[in-house]
């Protein structure tokens, strides 16, 4: 099949916009993060201080996961998002006049970064739909891929932005960058035109209650979701935490940005993959890519140099977005749309609620054991769960819905 027929999924205007949007928001989003964890280490040089302003953001977003599904799924998702990234365009703004100022402290980031996540928790569940609702369920797998591959290229964008950025201007022009970003999705996202879900109106709790059966009553759904707890868990504290912090003490921030650019090259590389390859069983594929994260842990642990650490970053990045097209793919054609986000946060909830353990966490517990065993001892678990995720029949035998 040619690059063309690949890519025809374009042909739709709101496809169009909707990547136009995604690429936008995600090129400052991915600034964000690195221009944050560097804004809080100029305060403190704590870890401890990196992980409370993570769950700051983490928290609130874990909380609130759950109504944004129900609301996603009640009023038009592409409205849904515009109002979360105008909120979020003006919580980063006003972080970013702090950190220019010099006037930012601990505690104020930590309550713009509760209502970002508050916000956050919309956007996920809605983001989840979109796509859905505006190509057919055969076309949703190259949807999917070619979002993926725009979503890639926009990391690798921002990964090198970031390190020029914050390496000779400081993390508060980082933090300006990602506000005009949020901005200027919600002007996108305003320009959808989503077809409208019939569907019963119910309670929230019902709506929950409902959400909650089709989440349940798929195995591959719920094992997933349980092993990502663990899994995003172990990345968050060992990589997004712990992998600045090591950067900071020894390859320099220039270096760490240069690590998040190559992260999402191989972003890139994975949804290139998923374009051309179309794998029959998708979370099969996905849970091998994801065991390719592993190395990075222990590369972080005994040789942390720029170079080592971005070739394994390339690595992380393919395996990553294999998984996520996979999984996407997945919920899109094997979830009923008018509950897709709802189902979608229940993933996220529970995909995420352990982040705030290792946000908190880590930095006490590397101070008694070192950062070089906490690194060392999440390679081992990632390991071992992602093995024991693919011995569930369910997860292993999924197949991806025929495009005929």
């Amino acid at each position: 099949m040619s690059w063309r027929a690949d890519l025809a999924v374009l042909r739709h205007r709101d496809v169009r916009i909707f990547l136009s949007a995604r690429f936008v928001s995600l090129l400052g989003s991915s600034i964000a993060p690195i221009a944050l964890v560097f804004a809080v280490l100029d305060v403190s040089d704590k870890a401890s201080a990196v992980g409370l302003v993570l769950a700051a953001r983490s928290i609130p977003n874990v909380v609130f996961l759950l109504i944004g599904g129900v609301i996603s799924d009640r009023l038009p998702r592409h409205l849904v998002l515009v109002v979360a990234n105008t909120v979020s365009a003006l919580t980063q703004g006003l972080a970013a006049a702090l950190v220019l100022s010099g006037h930012a402290r601990i505690w104020q980031l930590v309550v713009i970064e509760a209502v970002n996540g508050i916000a956050a928790a919309f956007v996920m569940p809605a983001m989840t739909g979109i796509l859905p609702s505006i190509v057919d369920r055969a076309e949703l797998p190259q949807a999917n891929a070619v979002s993926g591959f725009a979503r890639s290229v926009a990391l690798i964008g921002g990964g090198a932005v970031a390190g020029v950025i914050v390496g000779f201007t400081g993390p508060g022009v980082g933090l300006v960058v990602d506000g005009v970003t949020f901005g200027a999705a919600a002007v996108l996202l305003s320009r959808l035109t989503i077809p409208r879900i019939v569907r019963d109106q119910a309670s929230v709790l019902q709506d929950l209650r409902v959400g909650w059966t089709e989440f349940v009553s798929r195995q591959w759904v719920w094992v997933i979701v349980v092993a990502f707890g663990l899994i995003n868990m172990i990345f968050t504290a060992c990589y997004s935490i712990l992998g600045p912090v090591i950067a900071d003490r020894s390859f320099g921030r220039a270096g760490w940005g240069i690590v998040s650019a190559c992260f999402g090259a191989g972003l890139v590389a994975g949804g290139i993959l998923m374009i051309r390859a179309k794998p029959r069983y998708p979370l099969r594929v996905g849970m091998l890519g994801v065991f390719l994260s592993a190395p990075i842990f222990v590369c972080l642990a005994l040789a942390p140099s720029t170079i080592a650490v971005a070739a394994m970053a390339f690595v992380v990045g393919i395996g990553f977005e294999m998984f996520g097209i996979g999984w996407e793919t997945a919920l899109g054609q094997h979830i009923p749309l008018d509950k897709l986000s709802r189902v979608s946060s229940y993933d996220m909830l529970g995909s995420f609620i352990a982040n705030p353990v290792g946000q908190l966490g880590v930095g006490y517990v590397a101070a008694v054991v070192s950062i070089k065993a906490v690194e060392l001892y999440g390679a081992a678990i990632h390991i071992l769960v992602v093995f024991v995720t693919l011995l569930v029949p369910s997860v292993w035998r999924l197949q991806r819905q025929s495009e005929t």
